[in-house]
């Protein structure tokens, strides 16, 4: 899940470790890590302010964000005396983090996401810090900001914790929050050409192939381009998010059934809804944009209208959709009814997890362990998050009718352009890291048109699914080198099935692949074991 991207001064205590922070250097016992005994009640970043710029990984090529030169990031280093270096890996993200893992030379900080084999490849590999330890020996009051089931969630066998998510919700936050929580996945329309049409009913095949052949006939082009009847997720080596969990989620089919987990993807309703995506893409109403185009390729034909329908993640066009709500309210994307089961029922969407989103690690390399700790203890506080979401008051919030909010032109910006606000202030979730979605609530300002709609929509319709993080097997082990050799089979025969010539071709290309999946029985076993651990752990959080 992307968000758009968009996340108390003390003196130096002493002067020799000042320096050596600032020329970056790895420190061990400094005298400014061996001072002052470390408090639970107060935040250990007070105690050292001096200048020291931290180097910050995400392992996401498409993020765009810089630390400085904004309201956010300048009052933040200010504060607490730290900068930040990001890297962001320029191509594939996969190589970028293996080639620093292989040679050793690892940033200061990790952000990556939950679900990266690179996690335990790099907590095998004692590349990462455990983060009880160096909150113990240097900063107690981490543990007093940090979410205990967070904490427990991430406890590794060896009763460490490495990384902390952001965008986490427990079961505890469901019961505070959950009326408030909504999902990512949504199925939109252009509102203007589903208008035009008619608003027809696109939750059955029949209606979902329709609705589509007609916005074809009546806008063959979009500003002299081919409209494209329908806009996917990107096709990956592993498959497609929109042809699996999306329309899965859609189809509220059941992920276990009496304790026992279930194979989706041999779901009756699931396959005949991919024949009816194949049936469109016999039918041209699937352009073969949709087989080749990645997220940035995407982003420039929803910013041109080109679409007509999208089965695909809100968060991830809400600026282009605010630009296309400038220009035309009427050319905006809405969420509509999309594909549902044959008893129409609801949809079952993906809310936030336990998981979160991403998970950030400290390295064993960080060049200062109580200043690395204390700045992560700052920013997952209530403290932090209130200055990466709000900024600083005065200038981009005050207290406004008894509530913190942002003022009257800076929300104003935040809804208009969103490109300015990033740049100017840096705030709302503009370094989202370690933002906590649940305390932000508190701050958030109301959803404004037109991308409110969107979210709104997924109300009611989001639950967690954390007890299904987590399950497949070590990418090491016999049964995970069968897994990541299974999903690439899975990637290479989804669009096989689409392409193909009937239903006929279609079931063999599936049933070959079924026929062709290696040690699925002990790969099913492990899972089976690693849910039921996962809720025998949530149930200890409730």
């Amino acid at each position: 899940m992307a968000f758009s991207v968009t996340a108390c001064s003390g003196g130096n205590n002493n002067a020799n470790g000042s320096a050596e922070k600032t020329n970056n250097t790895p420190s061990t016992n400094t005298t400014a890590e061996a001072t002052a005994a470390p408090s639970t009640d107060e935040p250990t970043w007070k105690q050292d302010t001096s200048p020291i710029t931290f180097d910050w990984y995400l392992n996401f090529s498409w993020a765009d964000v810089k630390w400085g030169d904004n309201v956010v990031t300048d009052y933040i280093t200010k504060k607490t005396g730290v900068d930040v270096n990001f890297i962001i890996p320029a191509g594939n993200e996969n190589e970028k983090l293996n080639t620093m893992m292989a040679s050793g030379s690892m940033p200061d900080f990790i952000t990556l996401g939950w679900y990266e084999e690179a996690i335990k490849k790099m907590i095998k590999g004692d590349l990462v810090l455990p983060l009880n330890e160096l909150a113990e020996q240097y900063d107690p009051y981490f543990l007093k900001v940090a979410d205990p089931a967070k904490l427990g969630w991430y406890t590794q066998p060896n009763g460490n914790v490495y990384g902390y998510p952001n965008a986490s919700s427990s079961p505890a936050d469901y019961k505070k929050y959950g009326e408030q929580f909504t999902s990512n996945q949504t199925f939109v329309v252009r509102k203007d050409m589903y208008e035009a049409l008619g608003k027809p009913d696109m939750r059955t095949p029949e209606g979902f192939l329709n609705a589509l052949k007609l916005a074809k006939e009546k806008y063959p082009e979009v500003n002299g381009q081919p409209l494209i009847p329908l806009g996917l997720h990107e096709f990956t080596e592993t498959g497609n998010y929109s042809l699996e969990g999306y329309l899965q989620n859609f189809l509220a089919i059941p992920q276990e059934k009496d304790g026992k987990l279930y194979d989706r993807r041999q779901d009756a309703e699931y396959l005949n809804w991919l024949k009816v995506f194949r049936q469109a893409n016999q039918d041209g109403l699937l352009a073969k944009d949709v087989f080749i185009d990645k997220r940035a390729q995407m982003e420039e034909k929803i910013a041109q209208g080109r679409y007509f329908a999208m089965l695909y993640q809100r968060t991830d066009f809400e600026p282009v959709n605010t630009t296309l709500y400038q220009k035309d309210p009427n050319s905006v994307y809405i969420a509509v009814d999309g594909p549902a089961n044959s008893a129409k029922d609801a949809p079952t969407l993906s809310g936030p997890g336990i998981s979160g989103w991403t998970v950030t690690l400290i390295s064993k390399n960080v060049k200062d362990k109580k200043r690395a700790i204390a700045f992560m203890s700052y920013l997952l506080s209530e403290e932090g998050n209130k200055d990466l979401f709000l900024g600083e008051k005065g200038v981009t919030y005050d207290t406004i009718d008894g509530k913190d909010q942002f003022l009257p032109d800076v929300l104003k910006m935040l809804n208009t352009d969103r490109t300015t606000f990033d740049q100017k202030y840096g705030a709302s979730f503009r370094y989202w890291m370690l933002m906590d979605t649940n305390m932000n609530l508190a701050w958030n300002p109301p959803g404004a048109e037109p991308n409110s709609q969107m979210a709104d929509w997924t109300k009611g319709k989001a639950i967690s699914m954390a007890q299904y993080d987590n399950l497949d097997p070590d990418a090491t082990s016999k049964e995970g080198i069968a897994n990541s050799k299974n999903a690439r089979l899975w990637g290479k025969a989804l669009p096989k099935m689409l392409m193909s010539n009937s239903d006929a071709d279609f079931d063999k290309v599936f049933n070959d692949y079924l026929k062709n999946r290696g040690e699925q029985d002990a790969i099913d076993a492990y899972r089976q074991n690693a849910y039921e651990s996962n809720i025998k752990k949530l149930s200890s959080f409730e």
